[in-house]
């Protein structure tokens, strides 16, 4: 193991992908009972996301999820990847995430995204539209601000004020320069596209302005990552989300995982068939020695300080041995990075 992968802080974000013949009841569970294994095998974070209407997520209320899988858990620090603060006011945020750290102090990370909802029909359902994103950096500011008791209104936010809960931003596009400016760690997730990522990071850095809440800048790169005992068998693993993602970019809906073979053996057009093969491409995926390859990799391009793991596949005992063999390939558990 090299010392640049043993130096590295490894994390999941769970989605709570749906699969074929079961319910979103299932795969909330599932999600729970990853993050026991994920703990146990010991990566340093877990967290959850937000999506609305979209027939093959569960995870819709990222807020409560994380309560239950903090519950569920004792060590490992718990949070949202993220909590889109367009569809919310930052109040009800900061009152949501006081209480998880009132509950579970010291576990809970505040992941916060700009992304409004997918469809006219959720952003109408929500209250919101496609303007609500552009007023991001004024709301993180505000959110931040009720939990340093600054704001203007007069009002409290209970029980967060005073509470220290680690704010994250998820950068996609205009988000690096809004961490940057915030003084605020960054999460980047493209690894398909390794030099749009690289000059993310690259004006995050530059634009970096210390803050309370981080003295320096801290870049956490996102993506899928699967390890299998053959390269074939890892190839499986990344094929039920890429035909659902195929089926999402040609029939607008994005429907529950499918049995990789199934998907394999499913007929599919032309064009089905083009984003099909794209959603296999630019992921790490192999056996240890070639992913542990892939990663010394990526972690000289970035620099960064840490690796959120974002798989999601059809067979859990394949997903689990595959968080197994990284966790092994990284050394958790023995691993020198810091606390």
């Amino acid at each position: 193991m090299s010392s640049l992968i043993a130096n590295t802080r490894f994390s999941v974000l769970d989605r709570s992908r749906i699969r074929e013949g079961h319910t979103g009841a299932q795969a909330l569970r599932d999600t729970v009972e990853l993050a026991r294994e994920a703990e146990r095998l010991g990566y340093h974070r877990f967290w959850v996301s937000e999506h609305h209407g979209v027939p093959g997520v569960a995870g819709s209320a990222p807020t409560v999820l994380a309560a239950a899988v903090a519950g569920a858990t004792r060590t490992i620090r718990v949070g949202t990847g993220g909590v889109m603060l367009p569809n919310h006011r930052p109040l009800v945020v900061a009152e949501q995430f006081g209480v998880l750290e009132s509950l579970f102090p010291g576990r809970i990370d505040m992941g916060l995204g700009r992304s409004v909802g997918f469809t006219d029909g959720v952003r109408k359902a929500l209250g919101r539209d496609k303007e609500d994103a552009e007023d991001f950096e004024a709301q993180l500011t505000e959110l931040l601000g009720w939990f340093r008791g600054t704001s203007p209104t007069g009002v409290h936010a209970r029980p967060a004020e005073g509470l220290t809960v680690p704010p994250f931003v998820l950068a996609m596009g205009e988000g690096a320069a809004v961490a940057a400016r915030a003084g605020l760690p960054m999460v980047i997730g493209d690894l398909r596209d390794r030099d749009r990522m690289r000059r993310g990071v690259e004006r995050y850095r530059e634009g970096f302005r210390p803050s309370g809440w981080s003295p320096e800048p801290y870049v956490v790169v996102s993506g899928t990552v699967a390890v299998a005992d053959t390269p074939a068998a890892a190839r499986r693993l990344l094929v039920p989300e890429a035909w659902s993602m195929a089926h999402a970019r040609t029939r607008g809906s994005f429907p529950p995982l499918p049995p990789a073979e199934e998907a394999e053996a499913r007929a599919t057009t032309a064009r089905e068939r083009e984003f099909y093969e794209s959603g296999l491409a630019g992921h790490i995926a192999g056996t240890e020695e070639q992913v542990a390859g892939e990663l010394e990799s990526l972690l000289r391009d970035t620099g960064a300080q840490e690796v959120l793991i974002t798989t999601s596949t059809y067979d859990r005992e394949a997903l689990l041995d595959s968080y197994r063999r990284l966790a092994r390939l990284a050394g958790l558990g023995r691993s020198t990075a810091p606390a």
